[in-house]
């Protein structure tokens, strides 16, 4: 049986694209059908391992904001 390692598969299949490709390849995967969940994923370590502290830093505290505001706005009571 073959083992196959999706993580290299991912990488293997954008490896060879231009940034403007990667970035649309980016893009039409937000929002998208749940397949491109792992992919992008994937792309998000890469970015994770590659970034200093602070970076890191900052893009928790852009997921923690909206994830607090989603929160918040789906736990508002209604106006009437």
């Amino acid at each position: 049986m073959q083992n196959f390692d999706l993580r290299q598969a991912i990488i293997d299949r954008i490896q060879d694209n231009n940034k403007n490709e990667i970035h649309e390849t980016i893009a039409d995967s937000c929002g998208a059908d749940e397949r491109a969940l792992p992919g992008l994923g994937v792309l998000f370590e890469i970015i994770w391992k590659e970034s200093s502290e602070s970076q890191q830093s900052q893009m928790v505290e852009t997921l923690y904001q909206h994830l607090q505001s989603d929160h918040n706005n789906s736990t508002a009571s209604p106006s009437y």
